[in-house]
Formats: structure tokens, sequence, C-alpha cells
């Protein structure tokens, strides 16, 4: 596998990259698989920071095709997601779009949401189309880049959770800028990226997202790119931002602030302590559970991927638990370990779980707890 080197920051296309850090032999699919282990593919993670804007970054990139290979259904399963799609679609009413190109729709959940009060022509743009039961959107497999055309008409562009995965975000903001007209309309979710560094979540950084995109740059690059931001919303303190922009020709720029690269590089140091920090207190933790009993690791994603990259001793691990039915049976990429439904916890007296999933630790400990086994024991 040949990586792409990223040798410019992504803002400005300097070459004034500095090192921060690098994580050897990262798992390249944050998902599971029935294949062999020896056919997993592996790369150093190396991490730098723009000396002029701060911007931190993915040095060497994973081509395309083989980091989407596969589809891992992120944004499907669970009560928060649900929530996010109800909130983020009620945003996107308020702006009453009449025809839509959603970028990187996979399931399709987000159109089938705003379709139930607004049945309008929503097509999604996907490289790996995974038609979630009652999506009636029409789906075309591909990539948004200069090589896409499309014959249709929209007045709306649509994304969620996808700038954070494109590995150009300028270029991607300018052909979106070439693909609208004046007057229409720019609606899209990301992560909130800084909040989500800040408090340490594993799922912020890694091979898919590739720059920690955070709101300083994500306003400049569209008002360089020809647009004007109508509205704004947080879903959650820690998980996304709901933008709303129109194509504007008289956009006006805004401007970086000063100390991005002072504030970015503090937090991304801390975070990486805090994670070498971590693994030392879950293996202690883990030393000290009786060894009749068993442990398992809960999310069969980055999450898990993360811990063990780090260090994490998984020699006590029994299973990795999670609750998407379709990852069930099936080997955690980069790993040996096989996936379970939480369930299985049900005849189990005192189970071990070590939970670290970020935002969704809440809502995973709550489930176990009432609805499969009371006395399950936490690691975190």
């Amino acid at each position: 596998m040949k990586l792409v080197n990223r040798r410019a920051n992504v803002i400005d296309n300097q070459t004034d990259l500095e090192a921060l850090d690098t994580i050897t032999d990262f798992p390249v699919f944050m998902g599971c698989v029935d294949h062999e282990i020896s056919d997993d593919l592996t790369a150093d993670m190396s991490w730098s920071i723009s000396k002029s804007n701060g911007i931190v970054q993915l040095r060497f990139l994973v081509p395309l095709n083989i980091l989407y290979g596969a589809h891992h259904d992120s944004g499907l399963i669970g009560e928060i997601w649900m929530q996010h799609h109800k909130q983020f679609s009620n945003f996107i009413k308020k702006q009453s779009p009449k025809s839509v190109l959603e970028i990187g729709g996979a399931h399709g959940i987000l159109s089938k949401e705003y379709k139930k009060e607004k049945p309008i022509e929503w097509v999604i743009l996907e490289p790996n189309p995974s038609p979630a039961e009652g999506v009636d959107s029409v789906f075309i497999r591909g990539f948004f880049d200069d090589t896409f055309s499309f014959d249709g008409e929209v007045d709306t562009i649509i994304h969620s959770h996808v700038f954070e995965h494109v590995y150009n975000p300028n270029e991607f903001i300018s052909h979106i800028s070439n693909f609208l007209k004046q007057g229409q309309q720019l609606i899209f979710s990301l992560p909130n990226m800084k909040e989500m560094l800040k408090r340490k979540y594993t799922n912020c950084i890694n091979f898919e997202h590739t720059v920690l995109i955070t709101e300083p740059y994500i306003e400049y690059l569209l008002s360089k790119n020809g647009f004007t931001q109508v509205d704004k919303k947080y879903f959650k303190d820690d998980h996304s931002i709901f933008y709303a922009y129109i194509k504007d020709i008289n956009s006006k720029l805004i401007p970086l602030p000063e100390g991005l690269y002072d504030q970015n590089k503090k937090l991304f140091v801390e975070y990486i302590e805090y994670l070498k920090d971590l693994i030392l207190a879950l293996n202690q933790k883990i030393s000290n559970v009786d060894e009749n009993k068993k442990i398992y690791l809960f999310g069969a994603h980055v999450f898990a991927q993360y811990l063990i990259a780090y260090g994490l001793n998984i020699s006590r691990i029994s299973f990795v638990l999670d609750n998407d039915n379709n990852k069930h049976k099936k080997r955690l990429y980069g790993t040996e370990l096989i996936v379970m439904s939480p369930k299985i916890l049900a005849v189990e007296d005192n189970p071990v779980v070590i939970l670290k999933v970020g935002i969704y630790d809440n809502e995973i400990r709550k489930d176990i707890l009432n609805n499969i086994n009371s006395d399950t024991i936490f690691l975190d």
C-alpha cells in the first residue's frame, strides 16, 4: 500500500508542517470483517501541525479506495445518532430546500427523516451505499470531486459528518461553490472536533478524520470560497455543529484568529498524554480483576483500536461488544478479537466491561445496566 504524502497544510498550502506524534502500525479500517487477519493493512499514523495557521493534520494518507473499501455503518446505531438526524432534519427544514444532493449519505437515514413531513427530490452520492429500510432516495455510487457531473436539478447540497473525512477541505468547498449557483444553499453537520479533542474522545482524529477542522477553519474556508453563513446551531455540547450557507458572490472573508498554533498544539499534546496515562491506569485495573473473570471491551470501532494501539492489555479481553448486529461474530479489523452483542453479559455474574466511547459512554452504560445486567462493573 502506497500512502499519499501530504507535504503542505490544507488551509493555505504552505509547506510549514511540524511533526507532532506518530502511532505505528495503526489499522487502516475502522470496522469489522470476515477475512483473515493476514489480509489486514496497517500504517503509521503521523500527525503534524502548521506553524503558520495551527491546523493539525495527518501527514500520510491512506488511498481512498482502501480506506473506504467497505462500509462500517457509523451514524446508524444508537439513540444519540437518531436525535442528531432528527434535529439536523429540523435545521434543514428552516431553509426550505426544494431538491437536494446529499454527499456521503451512506444509509439515507437523514433523507428518510426529512421526507416524513416534506417529501422532496433527494439524491445521495455515496461511495458505499447501504440504504436503510424505508429509504426511497436515489443513490449514486461515487465521490464528490472535480470529475463528478450531475444532470439533475438541485438547489441545495447537504452533507452530514462528511467534511471531516475530506482530504482537501479547501478544494472540496471550492468544488461545491462551482457546482452551486448564486443564492443556492449548502447545509451541513460535522463533529465539534475542538470539544471532542478537549474531552479526549478517541474518535476525533484518525485515518478517516485527517484534519482537526474546527470552527475558525470552517468559517474561513466557506467565506473564502464565496459562501455567506445564514444559520448555525450546536447539537449537544460535544457532538456536532450544524451550518447553513448560501452561495454569495459578495461574501466577506472571515480571517483566521491569532493563536491557533498554540491552542491546537496544546490540545493535541494533552490528548496524547491523556491516552498514555489512561492505558497505564486501565492495565492496572485489568491486572486487579480476578483471573477467572471475563473482561470485555466495548466499541468495535476506532474507540477500541486506539486503546489497543496505545498498549491496552488485550490478553484478558474475551470479546469486543457492540450494539450493531452487522458486526456480531465478525473480527475487529487489526485484531484477533471477535465482536459480540452486549446481551451476552446477561448470563454473567458481575461482568467487567472496559468502556471508553466518548459521548456515547452514558448511553451505553445506561442500556447495559437497565436492560442487560445491572451488576456490570465498568472500567473507564
